[in-house]
């Protein structure tokens, strides 16, 4: 990469398929580094040559199995390097790839499988291979259901007596507009949350894109000194669209679980980093933290050589003062850059939400940040900065073959290449989410006159709208909503009312005295699919005593973070704010909704409040065997249970 040339997104864009991008990588050059593998003593690289081979060596297993042009292959697994093999093999054969994360829910797993009706599925966890596996009884379909750790090796077994042309013919006949890629996003369990038809089209289309905005900067670079080091889940267009990008831009990529990145980037020393706003904010406040521990004194240099770095990144002419000014600070940026491994040449931020000032910090101290933002809709993205087309904390332009525009509700639209295919069995919200022709987003944003995006919020999850039966409200009354979407402003932290049940409006205010025995088993069940949900750690139901049904939910400390992470979120935003986030409480709300289908009206939970700790066994809310103390935690919270009841008075 060592003499601008030509960005690969062009010759990518002739390509009709993702598997021909490991078969022409080969083909350019065959030792020409593709992957790292994590080892014992470090990173094992693999050619793109050795990368081929494997891909088809499970290729030919899958057509051996029975797995069709056009069949659902459901991997559920973490971000690791038989992921990607996997993946590019399911490609190859003309298949569709199912991707969620090892972390889901087994209710979430069922819901997919069930939908999708795949042909095989390929399992990384013991629980969740159980329960896909009881599902072949009802799914003939479902042929072949293997283990991750061992089913690689098997995979490829079946397939060892049969000729490469069986996959090179299948991939010879796909066509940009077969589906590559059925995503559901992992906000919620909630069956409205629809799966995303992505075409290999599309994906292409978007990582080039990509690539061709950073080529600029990548083409600097000496062959073969680009690398990544990737800790976004595959199972999310995040991490797989940037997978995507690295292939075609010819970035060797490095995968590590979600998370540990700064534990690997010292030693992998990637020359591009790619990552979410989080990993940038927590290295700022990292190194602000340990001059605030040394003393004040130590703290103002940091906060003067920040504000040096952001003077130098606005300033249009980098004169021979400001150069001067900035070196006196060098010694303070240089631990920045180590904390990256101090090779990174350029930062590519997936998902928006990193503030003007850090942009500008980064830029300041050398390390280039180029923001870049999409919806799965998308195909992951269809606004980039650009090196020499840049505005800080924007999330860009639109790239070159799509348009934006912004409705007069602050919706932002989109139209051209790299837009998905449908929503899986949903014919009619595929409809609903254009609007004249524009893709409709779900995301507030403002377009400047130099066409720059800059985000606001969210409206919806998805890019069709989503019907939300009932009402809810917030703790003091301050939001409603009916359907349709929703604003960002105005939301108070609390606990919102889940959905009516049906004909529950004007209900008497006596339904329940007393729950029953078999009452009791329905709430019992109602908490356990809850608890299925990876954020939600307790559930407690309250009726006894009470004109409704409510709860209380308390959060998994460890997925509240990863939640935070996925969503955008500031690094300093509180666990208590989290909780009281719109999108986290509809998030719930859905999952409350779901349940209710499962019990009789008068035991559907019509309000409930979120708590960000969870009950401990110290506290005395919960006892030695695990089992909460009802009556403790009904004590500790009445005043948060009265108010879930005050509330739907006042609606009345």
């Amino acid at each position: 990469m060592g003499e601008a040339s030509v960005s690969p997104g062009v010759r990518v864009r002739e390509l009709s398929g993702l598997g021909d991008l490991v078969y022409e990588a080969a083909h350019v050059d065959a030792h020409a580094e593709v992957f790292s593998v994590p080892v014992e003593e470090g990173w094992e690289r693999r050619t793109a040559g050795a990368f081929a081979t494997d891909v088809t060596a499970i290729a030919k297993g899958l057509v051996a199995a029975g797995v069709s042009e056009g069949d659902r292959v459901v991997v559920v697994s973490g971000t690791h390097h038989d992921w990607a093999r996997l993946a590019f093999a399911v490609w190859s054969v003309r298949a569709v790839l199912v991707p969620l994360s090892s972390s889901v829910s087994v209710e979430r797993v069922t819901h997919v499988v069930r939908e999708t009706r795949p042909a095989a599925a390929v399992v990384e966890d013991e629980r969740l291979l159980r329960a896909v596996t009881a599902l072949q009884r009802e799914l003939p379909d479902l042929g072949r259901v293997w283990r991750f750790e061992e089913g690689l090796p098997e995979v490829a077994r079946l397939g060892a007596y049969m000729d490469a042309s069986a996959v090179r013919f299948r991939r010879d006949a796909t066509m940009p507009e077969d589906a590559a890629v059925v995503l559901y996003p992992v906000s919620t369990v909630s069956r409205r949350m629809r799966g995303v038809v992505l075409s290999h089209g599309a994906l292409l289309s978007a990582a080039a894109g990509v690539v061709d905005r950073m080529w600029p900067r990548l083409s600097e670079l000496e062959p073969g000194r680009a690398s990544a080091l990737l800790d976004l889940p595959l199972s999310e267009i995040s991490g797989l669209a940037s997978l995507l990008a690295c292939v075609v831009g010819r970035v060797r990529v490095g995968l590590s679980a979600p998370g540990s990145l700064p534990r690997l980037v010292k030693s992998f020393r990637p020359t591009v980093l790619v990552c979410g706003p989080g990993l940038l904010e927590q290295a700022y406040e990292v190194e602000r933290g340990r001059a605030h521990s040394t003393g004040w004194d130590s703290l103002g240099t940091f906060n003067a050589a920040a504000e040096a770095a952001v003077q130098f990144d606005r300033a249009p002419k980098k004169g021979a003062w400001r150069r001067l000014s900035r070196s006196m600070y060098d010694w303070s940026f240089a631990k920045v850059r180590e904390m990256f491994g101090n090779r990174v040449h350029l930062a590519v931020c997936w998902g928006g939400g990193l503030s003007q000032r850090l942009d500008e910090f980064y830029g300041g101290v050398g390390v280039p940040v180029m923001q870049v933002f999409g919806v799965p809709e998308t195909a992951g993205v269809f606004t980039a900065n650009a090196v020499g087309d840049r505005s800080a904390g924007s999330v860009g332009r639109a790239l070159a073959d799509r348009e934006v525009w912004v409705s007069r509700e602050g919706e932002i639209h989109v139209r051209g290449g790299g837009l998905f295919s449908g929503y899986w069995a949903d014919g009619e919200a595929s409809g609903t989410a254009f609007r004249e022709g524009w893709l409709a987003t779900g995301v507030v944003a403002e377009v400047d006159e130099a066409g720059f995006v800059r985000l606001s919020g969210r409206l919806r999850p998805q890019a069709a709208t989503v019907e939300v039966p009932g009402r809810f409200v917030a703790v003091s009354g301050a939001v409603e909503s009916s359907e349709g979407a929703e604003p960002l402003e105005g939301v108070v932290p609390g606990a919102l009312a889940a959905p009516a049940v049906e004909g529950s409006e004007g209900e008497s205010d006596s339904v329940v005295a007393e729950a029953s025995g078999g009452d009791a088993e329905l709430v019992a069940e109602f908490e356990a699919r809850l608890r299925a949900h990876p954020l939600i750690s307790q559930v407690l139901v309250i009726v006894e005593g009470r004109p409704f049904a409510s709860a209380l939910v308390t959060l998994v400390r460890d997925q509240l973070e990863y939640w935070r992470l996925v969503n955008g979120r500031p690094l300093s935003m509180a666990p208590e704010e989290i909780a009281g986030d719109r999108d986290l409480l509809r998030e719930v709300q859905g999952l409350v909704y779901e349940a209710n289908r499962s019990v009789p009206r008068h035991l559907a939970v019509r309000s409930f409040h979120v708590l960000a700790e969870e009950f401990t066994v110290q506290s005395g809310l919960v006892a030695p065997s695990g089992e909460l103390r009802r009556d403790a935690v009904l004590r500790a919270f009445a005043e948060e249970i009265d108010g879930l009841y005050r509330v739907r008075r006042e609606q009345r």
